[in-house]
């Protein structure tokens, strides 16, 4: 099995930044792609930017430029790195893992951004 803890998420005034972390344990040799997800109130839960091992990204439209996801394989942990942050970023956001086990989830961080 893996296991994915996040980190990171808070309350932020629009146009600042926020680092989330999301360190993983377990299986970590069975990773493949990590990602993050977000999902605001009333909304389903939408993809904001995968990695794969070999580094390859991947971006929603709606943070290309603004968000970069990155990973340290020496440290299984993945990262989303968010500057000029909207109020529309509001949403808990979830790291997410693919792996030969499945598809792990971590337990998601709240991430505010106040106008």
């Amino acid at each position: 099995q893996v296991q994915l803890v996040e980190s990171g998420g808070g309350l932020v005034q629009a146009g600042g930044s926020l680092r989330l972390s999301c360190a993983a344990s377990g299986s970590i040799f069975s990773i493949n792609a990590m990602g993050w997800y977000r999902q605001a109130p009333g909304k389903q839960r939408e993809l904001v930017a995968t990695i794969t091992s070999g580094g390859r990204t991947n971006y929603a439209d709606s943070v290309k430029g603004r968000f970069t996801i990155s990973r340290d394989n020496g440290k299984y942990t993945a990262y989303l790195q968010m500057n000029s942050l909207k109020p529309e970023d509001t949403a808990v956001y979830y790291c997410n893992a693919d792996s030969l086990v499945g598809v792990t989830w971590g337990q998601g961080t709240q991430v505010t951004v106040s106008s």
